[in-house]
């Protein structure tokens, strides 16, 4: 059954909003709210043209710029498909697991690296530990539905929890924190872009120099010991960071 069957869709000719615009806030719409689950095929653009009164070129416009957001894939053979919802991270101290998680997206985890490594200049400054001293480094790639999300790469002091590669792979980092006792309780936090390196673009199946979101966050536990620096980098076209602004009176 062609899952858009089951949409309430609808265009408003009265409205200065172009109609393929409106098309694809609708169809955006109902991915993100899993009216469109991901892997559902989106079915004829012949079909939903008839059905709403639209041109062909309108509609295709309308799924192209879904395409574009990475909403959805067109895929040889197949047609196009609804690839997963954008998420959408808020500002607080959460886990990218924790907030891929909520937002339905299935998250699964791949480790890369796994081991213990001299501290540089810079984690020894953000975990107040000695230069050179032993640090705890973990690379991982998040995933969500089979696709590349982030490239995370974190050091912790020694000592601090047990990091075993399966556990990693099974939950987030702050789960397993919090399951060793370590009470998360604030943190600083940078937020940027810059273009992808060759290993990052590799790892994320972008294009080298292709835009990536950057995120570096120190986080302290209850007692202001530094307990996780994470460096992230993430492909904008799956993933945003929200901020709510409050006007101080």
């Amino acid at each position: 059954m062609n899952p858009t069957h089951s949409l309430d869709l609808s265009v408003d000719r009265s409205s200065p909003v172009p109609l393929y615009f409106q098309l694809s806030q609708q169809l955006e719409s109902a991915v993100e709210h899993g009216d469109l689950a991901p892997g559902s095929l989106l079915g004829n653009e012949i079909e939903l043209a008839a059905r709403l009164g639209l041109s062909r070129p309108t509609v295709r416009q309308a799924i192209q710029t879904l395409v574009d957001k990475g909403l959805l894939v067109r895929r040889r053979g197949v047609g196009t498909q609804v690839v997963h919802s954008h998420v959408k991270r808020p500002l607080e101290l959460s886990s990218l697991y924790d907030d891929l998680e909520a937002a339905g997206q299935r998250p699964a985890t791949t480790v890369l690296v796994n081991t213990v490594v001299p501290a540089s200049a810079e984690v020894a400054t953000a975990l107040a530990v000695a230069e050179g001293s032993e640090v705890h480094r973990v690379e991982r790639l998040r995933l969500a539905h089979g696709e590349p999300m982030a490239y995370l790469i974190n050091h912790l002091p020694p000592g601090l929890v047990e990091l075993d590669t399966a556990q990693l792979e099974a939950t987030g980092l702050y789960r397993l924190m919090r399951a060793a006792g370590i009470t998360l309780h604030s943190a600083r936090q940078s937020i940027g872009a810059r273009g992808a390196t060759a290993r990052e673009a590799e790892r994320l199946a972008e294009a080298e120099g292709a835009p990536l979101l950057t995120m570096r966050r120190t986080t302290f536990d209850d007692t202001g010991r530094a307990v996780e620096l994470g460096e992230h980098v993430y492909r904008p076209a799956r993933y945003s960071f929200d901020f709510q602004l409050l006007v101080r009176p």
